[in-house]
């Protein structure tokens, strides 16, 4: 079973973690199930981490792309508008994994001294990760363990445990890098907001405009903002999220295709196989019977 985990006090993506009340999502992946091959640009308050195991693949943080090869990984701090994808359709098998930084702060003194000085730290939205240095070493492979140790019976305390372990190489590498000011990028504070508005209603039947407006900008300056950061118009930008969600009912829930149609906001059942199959290239019905097949 996975559930929401809904300690949070804003309106970015909920992520589907795997255990209740426990904040971990570790998955194995490859591009090639994506769409076009990448995935949809999200941002949330949880921390993630990519270990490329195969191939390449190149991932977007805030705008800026760069590229992780095979060995390598990336760390990608909390509210960073992020997404990886490869534009050769090449494909890539890749561990990700997603820990919110809850699982850390046992005490007000350790959330104060050694969480917020590296989620808090402009100058660290994203880092790459190569197996050569040593803290970075010493990272990707405790997400490494972290994927070998997941559905074990202890894997909460391992993982837990790992975490810790991660934490303290990106505190001591944090340190090493120069704060920034604390005006950030006013293009990505807009885009934030629409995005909120996007996945608060998501399932209600929305425009552009109104998404325009949740940014308070015109819809112009929208759509640039929207082709610039997340490689989308606002209009499919939505429909992917639509998609992205009614996946999440596919995989965890027996609602009909109608029912899931109607819940992630199309209109009906036929518009949202049509839209599925260009996207996977498959209907919603033959993309739930394969995954079944996969889990058992």
């Amino acid at each position: 079973m996975q559930v929401t985990y809904t300690n949070k006090n804003d309106k970015s993506e909920n992520v589907l973690y795997d255990i209740p009340d426990f904040p971990a999502y570790i998955r194995w992946g490859h591009l090639a199930s994506y769409p076009d091959y990448s995935a949809i640009s999200h941002w949330h308050d949880d921390v993630e981490f990519i270990l490329v195991l195969s191939g390449y693949m190149e991932y977007s943080v805030n705008g800026k792309i760069v590229t992780v090869k095979e060995g390598e990984g990336i760390f990608v701090n909390t509210r960073q508008l992020h997404y990886g994808f490869s534009s050769d359709r090449s494909d890539c098998d890749f561990i990700c994994i997603l820990l919110h930084p809850f699982l850390l702060c046992s005490v007000p003194f350790v959330e104060k001294e050694y969480i917020a000085p590296v989620m808090e730290n402009e100058a660290m939205p994203y880092l790459l990760l190569h197996p050569e240095k040593k803290y970075e070493e010493e990272i990707l492979r405790a997400v490494d363990e972290m994927y070998r140790c997941h559905g074990q019976k202890t894997a909460a305390l391992r993982v837990q445990n790992l975490f810790f372990k991660i934490w303290e190489n990106l505190f001591l590498l944090s340190g090493h890098l120069k704060k920034t000011s604390k005006s950030g990028n006013h293009h990505l504070t807009i885009l934030r907001d629409m995005l909120r508005f996007i996945y608060e209603h998501y399932d209600q039947k929305i425009s552009l405009t109104q998404i325009s407006k949740a940014g308070n900008v015109g819809k112009t300056t929208c759509c640039t903002i929207f082709q610039k950061y997340t490689n989308e118009t606002p209009v499919s930008y939505l429909i992917s999220y639509r998609i992205k969600k009614g996946i999440e009912l596919l995989e965890t829930t027996d609602k009909t295709i109608s029912e899931i149609a109607l819940e992630v906001g199309f209109s009906g059942a036929s518009y949202f196989t049509e839209i599925f199959h260009r996207a996977y290239g498959c209907t919603p019905t033959e993309y739930r019977a394969e995954k079944k097949i996969t889990l058992s």
